[in-house]
């Protein structure tokens, strides 16, 4: 996908405002909202103009297309954000170039990550995936059973767990999928307040272009936005 490069400062400046607006009907500064923005399908020299245009935060879904493109862009000063579904023979390629992991859902996969974490002398910064809307076709450990996950990952060496993501169903209508915002933020809340965690859950990675509004007024400090940018 080749889009001119003013296109995309462009289109990165309005969603820059967008974010800022949500924040400000939240009652919260804008630089309580990160944006992550979703490169998979656009080429690295696209990253390298978000990047210039001060973008550091550049999420991948596919573990090898990160390790590439981290190595490819390593003068950028880029923190990668692994961002799909994870398994335990990618990891290799993950850590410790992922910035942050926002996709653990098993304690096996959380134990992968501290080995590997711990041999290569690093932290692993990660997020919980969690399945609010409890759809078949998404990953992510069920709402239940997120706060034993939770007290188990944190416990592990060389895991920074820093809060939960989610992925909302696609809907027309952003406000249609605002209780599962509103869902994950009191989950985290509640964890906060029962699990004994090491340190309390700050992040919530949730929103994605057809409803980050949304889940910024619903407490998102993290939003993923690709196609917003790239059209």
């Amino acid at each position: 996908m080749e889009i001119p490069r003013e296109r995309v400062l462009t289109n990165l400046s309005e969603v820059r405002d967008r974010i800022a607006a949500a924040a400000t009907r939240s009652q919260r500064p804008t630089a309580a909202v990160r944006l992550v923005t979703v490169t998979k399908t656009v080429s690295p020299e696209m990253i390298r103009w978000l990047a210039e245009a001060g973008q550091k935060d550049i999420g991948e879904s596919r573990p090898q297309q990160l390790r590439d493109r981290a190595a490819a862009l390593a003068d950028c000063g880029i923190a990668w954000h692994m961002i799909g579904h994870l398994q335990r023979n990618k990891l290799k390629y993950v850590v410790p170039t992922a910035a942050m992991i926002h996709s653990v859902d098993s304690p096996a996969l959380a134990e992968e990550i501290s080995k590997r974490a711990q041999a290569a002398g690093a932290r692993a910064v990660c997020l919980l995936e969690v399945n609010v809307s409890g759809e078949e076709s998404k990953s992510g450990v069920a709402p239940g059973d997120a706060p034993a996950l939770a007290s188990a990952v944190a416990a592990m060496p060389g895991i920074d767990l820093a809060g939960l993501m989610t992925m909302a169903p696609l809907a027309d209508d952003p406000e249609a999928v605002r209780p599962v915002f509103a869902t994950l933020r009191q989950l985290r809340d509640r964890i906060n307040r029962e699990a004994h965690l090491p340190r309390p859950l700050a992040e919530l990675s949730m929103g994605m272009t057809q409803d980050y509004e949304v889940a910024i007024e619903e407490g998102a400090t993290i939003v993923r936005v690709g196609t917003a940018l790239f059209r």
